[in-house]
């Protein structure tokens, strides 16, 4: 197939156009296309009765607004990215966008088989729904390996794990300041994400000492995966806990199961942890609400494409 080379700088006449689509097996370049509906394009839109007609399209091969196309350089919404395998990134415009996962893993070989029970584990310090206690009273902890675990009685239901990273205003720092599945790490390093693990099902691992300083709080999330396509919700969910180690020894810090299963909730805000007079504190929530992952980004202050 044939290129036809065309300035952005000045508008595409009525007749490059009319040859254009006399010509078989000719595309025009996205991208040189910019000023296709200029003022002086007038004339062909008259001729055609319409802009984009079947005869450009079949002679152009594309359906879609070559424009649109050529801006966003992308198909599908986030959703369908996830779903994909794909990974976080930030476009010049920052607005977050998802693109093809960079290291070959995808939902599904990023998720281990969380549709197999898997007996819980002791918890030692557990707390209530609500309750908010200091993490470290001794404060030397300066790295922390946050286990999550779940159990579901319907095998549809494929839960995954994500973290957002908020400041003062509870909204995130920036729009790649969360991980998940598709994007393992927070830009400052701070937070790595496991995706299994022998006695829990997933982890996140959190560097008090990497951790950007405009951080005040992180909340971990629970999210079932094609919720709405499947008719999914977490009254299918059981023994769902959040356990909080101090990553050197091991030694459990704080644990919490929750006990509270809504048939209206498709996420669920486990707990966070937050910064309060200096100290790192934990709020075990045990609330959620019915967004997916999409959702959650604009209910935290990611700006989607």
């Amino acid at each position: 197939m044939n290129n036809i080379p065309m300035k952005s700088s000045s508008p595409i006449s009525s007749t490059d156009l009319n040859n254009l689509n006399n010509t078989t097996g000719t595309a025009v370049e996205s991208n040189n296309i910019t000023n296709i509906n200029l003022p002086k394009t007038q004339a062909y839109k008259q001729q055609n009765n319409q802009v984009g007609n079947t005869q450009y399209a079949a002679a152009t091969n594309q359906v879609c607004n070559m424009q649109h196309a050529a801006a966003t350089n992308q198909v599908g919404n986030m959703q369908h990215a996830a779903a994909a395998g794909q990974t976080a990134h930030v476009m010049p415009d920052n607005r977050f966008q998802l693109n093809q996962s960079q290291n070959g893993m995808s939902h599904s070989n990023q998720t281990n088989c969380s549709t197999e029970a898997k007996p819980l584990p002791q918890l030692k310090k557990p707390v209530q729904k609500g309750q908010k206690v200091i993490l470290d009273e001794s404060g030397k902890i300066t790295k922390l390996k946050v286990c999550l675990g779940w159990n579901v009685k319907n095998p549809e239901c494929d839960i995954d794990v994500s973290a957002f990273m908020l400041g003062k205003n509870s909204k995130v720092i920036g729009d790649e300041w969360f991980v998940f599945y598709g994007q393992t790490e927070s830009p400052d390093k701070s937070l790595n994400f496991t995706p299994q693990d022998n006695i829990d099902r997933q982890y996140i691992s959190i560097d008090f000492s990497k951790l950007n300083k405009d951080t005040a709080k992180i909340v971990f999330v629970l999210t079932i995966n094609e919720a709405f396509a499947k008719h999914l919700n977490f009254s299918m969910v059981y023994d769902a806990y959040i356990r909080i180690l101090d990553f050197n020894s091991g030694n459990e810090l704080i644990s919490f199961k929750m006990t509270d299963y809504y048939q209206n909730v498709i996420s669920m805000m486990i707990g966070e942890l937050y910064l309060h007079n200096g100290s790192w504190k934990f709020n075990a929530i045990g609330n959620g609400v019915a967004k997916d992952l999409n959702g959650l980004c604009g209910l935290y202050g990611v700006n989607v494409e």
